[in-house]
């Protein structure tokens, strides 16, 4: 008995692209002509939109109103209803650098609530980048956690509100616990004090700016 079942052959291709596009401000210091540190700040869920000045609300450029940095600042900030995304903002980040006196042994990189989730995003994909990282009042995902230590050599400091309510102060405690296994330059801040805005306690605070600035990639 012969089959009457039929056979084919052929091939496929595709291409799927995905753009993504981010208004940002840049902060440059007053001397530009000698190489300096970078600091890259990532915003929570509230600052985003097309409106820049929602960047100085919180973090950096809000410190920088009243006091000195020696720093160049990024500030990129997503569309409204947008996410973090790290290859995009690599790019960014390395455009920035190529028309700028960076020290790339300097990038710091650091960001609050959505923005913390995405600074622990961005350092997991390329950990050799960045001299150091500061995730406030952040969440992580389970891939997040699960390779935790590809940030061993990062200087890291976290910080959560005890009493944070939107994000679990869980999520930062499970993936705190893997980097001690591996990294001894990692400390977490937990605020007994604080709710989700454990971010004013940390950016109105020269202390983490100049422990930032002391950090040499390795």
């Amino acid at each position: 008995m012969v089959s009457d079942a039929q056979e084919t052959s052929g091939s496929f291709s595709t291409q799927i692209t995905t753009s993504y596009t981010y208004g940002f401000l840049l902060h440059k210091p007053q001397n530009t002509k000698i190489k300096k540190p970078l600091i890259v700040f990532l915003h929570g869920s509230g600052e985003r939109g097309n409106d820049l000045e929602k960047l100085k609300v919180h973090g950096p450029l809000k410190y920088i109103k009243n006091h000195e940095l020696d720093s160049y600042i990024l500030a990129p900030q997503c569309v409204e209803n947008g996410n973090w995304e790290a290859e995009s903002l690599y790019q960014l980040i390395q455009k920035v650098c190529k028309e700028n006196a960076i020290d790339t042994n300097r990038i710091y990189l650091t960001g609050l609530s959505m923005g913390g989730w995405g600074a622990w995003d961005l350092a997991l994909a390329h950990p050799e980048f960045f001299a150091a990282l500061v995730p406030t009042a952040s969440f992580v995902n389970l891939m997040q956690e699960d390779e935790a230590c590809r940030l061993k050599d990062i200087p890291i400091r976290a910080f959560h509100g005890l009493q944070d309510d939107v994000v679990s102060l869980e999520t930062i405690t499970e993936v705190y616990k893997k980097l001690k296994e591996c990294n001894t330059d990692v400390k977490l801040t937990i605020f007994e004090d604080a709710d989700h805005d454990s971010w004013s306690k940390v950016y109105d605070n020269k202390e983490i700016y100049d422990w930032m600035l002391q950090q040499n990639k390795k």
